[in-house]
């Protein structure tokens, strides 16, 4: 059995337990699944309900612009600090993000202060930019769309930022749920941003294909329950994947894996 076949298995296997559905010489083909219900001892499933994509790190490359405009941040505040003490809340909420730094180094502005300057910088910076989306993307999008499979957003960005990033690469017509981690009760690594994207699909988590670059974002994935592919994106700083199914090194890998 092929590798592509062997995670698709697991896949299948572990959305349905215990339930031993598969012939054990069943080789899965992924477009079968992706693309129409499929019957199987005369039940009809479906095996990808959903896809799911993080965005900082997955559609664009902007871990880079939150660095700098959150060491820009702390410069504004009075304060230095580097990107290696910002790597650990890749894939967490600003407003999380920032009480801890508050905290830590006992900053008078609040929260909410610290954000509003934090925020504008950036989307100055991205409107200012010559971002693109990650190579592949598009394409996976279009391939995602070909197929009927529902798409959707769980970003830790707040929604003006991820908003500003869909309009920027016309994007937006492709997800049907945009989910921000500030407005679910716990972001990554919780999986309430998930489960919520999930709820807004109308999709069983165990049925969503997941696709992060971040450690606290795997583990949100997976607590939900749902399959993740691990991008390795060089730009998101040293990032255990190791929780992920799948780990990839190119979007392009996708099509050739998942659908």
């Amino acid at each position: 059995m092929g590798e592509k076949s062997q995670f698709w298995e697991a896949v299948v296997m572990r959305i349905h337990g215990s339930l031993n559905i598969l012939p054990i010489s069943m080789q899965i083909r992924a477009p079968m699944y992706a693309s129409c219900h499929y019957k199987l001892n005369g039940g009809t499933i479906r095996m990808i309900q959903a896809f799911i994509f993080d965005m900082d790190g997955v559609l664009i490359d902007s871990e880079p612009l939150h660095f700098a405009g959150d060491i820009d941040t702390m410069k504004h505040l009075g304060e230095e600090i580097t990107q290696e003490e910002l790597e650990r809340f890749v894939g967490t909420t600003n407003p999380e993000m920032w009480a801890i730094i508050r905290a830590e180094r006992g900053l008078s502005q609040t929260v909410e202060e610290i954000i509003a300057y934090q925020l504008a910088g950036k989307i100055k910076a991205l409107e200012e930019s010559a971002y693109e989306p990650i190579d592949g993307i598009p394409e996976l999008l279009e391939e995602l769309k070909r197929r009927g499979i529902p798409v959707g957003l769980a970003s830790s960005s707040a929604r003006e930022f991820i908003l500003a990033v869909l309009a920027k690469f016309g994007i937006a017509s492709y997800f049907s749920c945009v989910v921000s981690g500030e407005e679910v009760a716990r972001g990554k690594p919780a999986p309430d941003v998930y489960l919520e994207a999930a709820r807004q699909l109308g999709a069983d988590p165990r049925g969503c294909v997941v696709l992060e670059d971040s450690r606290n974002g795997i583990l949100a994935a997976k607590a939900a329950g749902m399959t993740c592919i691990g991008y390795v994106n060089e730009n998101s700083g040293n990032q255990d994947l190791s929780a992920a199914d799948r780990v990839v090194r190119s979007i392009r890998e996708i099509a050739a894996i998942a659908l």
